[in-house]
């Protein structure tokens, strides 16, 4: 059984009808038309709140959608998973160029033209995808935010919710035409990566998003520590002598401590302790001085 079977059903058992749900769910006829099809891969159910209108409407217990939903997705993907990835549609390809950096975009146009679909061209891609979705998730419910995120020439609030809604659920494989090229377009100003470390720096439509840039690094960090807790501290905690008046707050300090390639045995966590607590060993702040 998946999302449109049950849709249908319920629909038949309550005597509605498609347009009736379009309305309650605050999308096209069109749209609920071709998710009833099969024509359109079910939303998923932790990008929408589609499945809480249709379940609230057709009186669903909550939550049943957006389950079948997400398994419906994992088995088309399942089928999906062996087809190698088709390059962006050149329309796609273009946009993504122009709001290129001018000085970085000859340099990338090559490097996406010698390598379509590359590893360089999916990792902008990406990025610009997730970052213009977190902003189209947030005005969902929002007249004004939608026709900004939709464009000014988008007719109609149920019209603009069916936009992103489907540009929502579009990752890097699968991009259309209708939705993502306007979409992105409305809500990316210009983007620029550094060649060397990988860093992306997005900069999206001040209209639409109160904090306009991003930027994404990627940073060398050192392994995480073995231990879940050192041995040393278990040992110090364990020791009512050392820790017995330690607070809930010293102790989370003492466990963010890392080591490198030394293990501290329990006495160095009660010094540590008492390091921090005498007030020799800190300046006070005292604030700016007011003038009379």
């Amino acid at each position: 059984m998946d999302v449109s079977l049950v849709i249908r059903h319920r629909l038949k058992e309550l005597g509605l009808e498609q347009r009736d749900l379009a309305a309650a769910a605050q999308v096209t006829e069109s749209y609920i038309s071709q998710l009833l099809a099969r024509k359109k891969a079910p939303p998923t159910s932790g990008r929408t709140d589609i499945y809480d209108r249709v379940e609230i409407f057709l009186k669903l217990p909550r939550g049943e959608l957006s389950r079948l939903a997400d398994l419906q997705r994992r088995e088309d993907l399942k089928k999906k998973v062996a087809d190698p990835p088709q390059p962006l549609f050149q329309a796609f390809r273009e946009l993504i160029l122009r709001k290129c950096e001018s000085a970085r975009e000859p340099e990338i146009r090559e490097t996406f033209e010698k390598e379509p679909f590359g590893a360089l061209e999916r990792l902008v891609t990406q990025k610009l995808l997730d970052v213009a979705k977190r902003v189209a998730r947030e005005e969902l419910d929002s007249e004004q935010g939608l026709q900004l995120v939709a464009g000014a020439g988008t007719p109609g609030h149920e019209q603009m919710r069916a936009m992103i809604l489907e540009f929502l659920d579009t990752d890097i494989y699968h991009v259309s035409a209708e939705s993502c090229i306007a979409l992105l377009d409305s809500l990316v100003k210009s983007w620029d990566i550094d060649l060397e470390t990988f860093g992306i720096e997005i900069v999206l439509n001040r209209d639409v998003a109160l904090k306009h840039r991003k930027r994404f690094d990627f940073v060398e960090r050192e392994p995480e520590n073995p231990f879940d807790i050192e041995p040393g501290l278990e040992e110090f905690l364990r020791d009512p002598l050392l820790s017995g008046d330690a607070t809930d707050e010293e102790i989370e300090f003492l466990k963010r401590l890392r080591f490198k390639d030394r293990r501290p045995l329990p006495l160095y966590y009660y010094r540590v302790l008492q390091t921090t607590r005498d007030p020799l060993h800190f300046r006070i702040s005292r604030g700016p001085s007011r003038q009379s």
